[in-house]
This record gives C-alpha cells, structure tokens and sequence, in this order.
C-alpha cells in the first residue's frame, strides 16, 4: 500500500491550516496596529509571504510583520491580468436582483430581455447624453433610480420628484432628459428620498451609474457601443 496519496493530503491541509492561522493572526495584528483603519479582510496573495488587505474601497498588500504597505495594482504579466482591479471590481459588485425596482421608472426595448439599471439626476448633462446612448439598445428593459445630487444641482431633486408624480412618469422622464423641459411641478408619495439612500449605501457617488443584471458597475456616460461591449462581457 503507497502511503504518498495520504503524505500529500495530510501536507497540504496542514500547509492549509497554517496559512488560516497566519491570515487570523495578521488580521488582529492589522487591527492593534492600526485602530483608526477599517480593515475588512485579509487574505493571502499570489506572491507567497505577500497578503493582501482589504480596507474599505482599496486593497493593498503587506507582509506578515503588517509594518510595511504596497498600494498599487498587483499584475499577473503571464496572463496579463490586473489582479487588484479584479478584486475590486468583485467588492464593488452590487446584488442586483435585491434592488427596489418598484422604486424606479421601467422603460422597455423591444423584448426587454435584457436588464439594466442606471442612477441619474436630471439635471445632469451626462445623464442626459447617456440617455441618448441607451436609447440606441435594442432587447433591453431599463430601470432609472431616480438620484438628484442636490449639492451640484439644487432643483433636481424638486424635478424627479415631480416626474415620480407625472401621470405618465416614464414619457415624463424621457422628455425631461431629451428636452430639458421638466413637468409641471408636482408632489406625491416618492421614492426620490429612499433612492438616494440607496446610492449611498451602494457606493454611488456620482451620476449616471450603470448597474448590470450579473452586479457590475459602469460610472460615467459610456457609449451605446460600449455598453454592449459591457454588456457582453457578462457572458464570458
């Protein structure tokens, strides 16, 4: 009887067990050192002795002494991978399914079978281009959170609202961001106040913001063409 299938197993869930204790202890040790820091996770890396710290929206790497720090982007020149940028775009990934969709405008294209949702404010000028971009998508239903950043543009919050409140809320909208003109002001039960919590609590901070159906994050006023390609890139 060969005993190197049993050697082997019994290595390598020592070799295990030992690189969990050493992740807990630089964990505690992270922690007593550095009190003001949020320190989320620690992990080990790629590069042996190298752990890696997740502290809020930034990862970074230290080793076992927890006394010296790298920040930067870990690459991977083999595969031509940026690890960190993987990591992060993971973290920031936002459980799709869980969002309050009563809570926004759902506008369908044809089918609709493909998801979308998207922050905007409408006094935004780059919502306002993006908008026409979405408009170029084909098989595509679209949920707008609306999330008026009252600190840049004071009366956006006054005109989501009023949009919420339009009987057609979704042609309201669209005119809105195509043409400027804002309907005329109304109020009613809203829920501009709980979208722009949710935008805090997601980690948006500007505007527009796609979400996709798989939890990614695009910010910013991307093109028809780039969506699809973002959009295709779930799919990989």
């Amino acid at each position: 009887m060969s005993f190197k299938p049993l050697l082997l197993l019994l290595s390598l869930t020592l070799s295990l067990a030992h690189a969990d204790e050493s992740v807990e202890v630089l964990a505690g040790r992270l922690k007593e050192k550095y009190p003001a820091t949020r320190i989320e996770r620690v992990d080990t890396s790629e590069i042996p002795a190298l752990y890696e710290v997740v502290m809020g929206q930034n990862v970074a790497y230290t080793d076992s002494s927890g006394r010296y720090f790298i920040f930067g982007h870990l690459f991977d020149m083999q595969t031509q991978r940026d690890l960190t940028a993987e990591r992060l775009e993971k973290r920031q990934r936002v459980a799709f399914s869980e969002l309050p969709f009563a809570d926004a405008i759902k506008t369908v294209h044809g089918k609709g079978e493909r998801v979308l949702a998207v922050f905007s404010d409408p006094d935004c000028p780059y919502c306002q281009r993006l908008e026409s971009e979405l408009e170029k998508l084909d098989n595509l239903t679209l949920y707008t959170f609306a999330f008026p950043l009252e600190g840049l543009h004071p009366e956006a919050k006054d005109k989501a609202v009023s949009v919420w409140c339009a009987p057609d809320r979704e042609r309201a909208w669209a005119e809105l961001m195509k043409t400027g003109k804002a309907p005329d002001k109304r109020t009613c039960d809203h829920p501009v106040d709980r979208n722009i919590a949710l935008a805090q609590r997601l980690g948006i901070q500007g505007t527009p913001t796609l979400l996709s159906a798989d939890g990614r994050v695009l910010p910013g006023a991307a093109s028809s063409e780039r969506i699809e390609q973002w959009l295709a890139e779930s799919r990989r």
